[in-house]
């Protein structure tokens, strides 16, 4: 779950054309931790998925679906 959730996270963040460092300023988390969710070595709580989810302009589901989906 991890490492899926942060692969959708960082295909996410590049369809945005964003860095981590512009997602993390929108979030309001730092750029390490940024990068720790998309290396898969932390897994998100949920309000932190809300900050994310609202920086990318997605919904949280978006985030946590598990199907393959084209992003866009």
């Amino acid at each position: 779950m991890q490492l899926d959730f942060g692969l959708r996270l960082s295909r996410y963040r590049e369809a945005k054309k964003m860095t981590c460092a512009q997602l993390a300023e929108s979030a309001g988390l730092s750029v390490t931790f940024i990068k720790t969710l998309e290396e898969g070595k932390k897994s998100p709580t949920l309000r932190t998925m809300e900050k994310l989810a609202a920086a990318l302009g997605v919904k949280v589901t978006d985030l946590l679906d598990e199907q393959a989906r084209e992003v866009s």
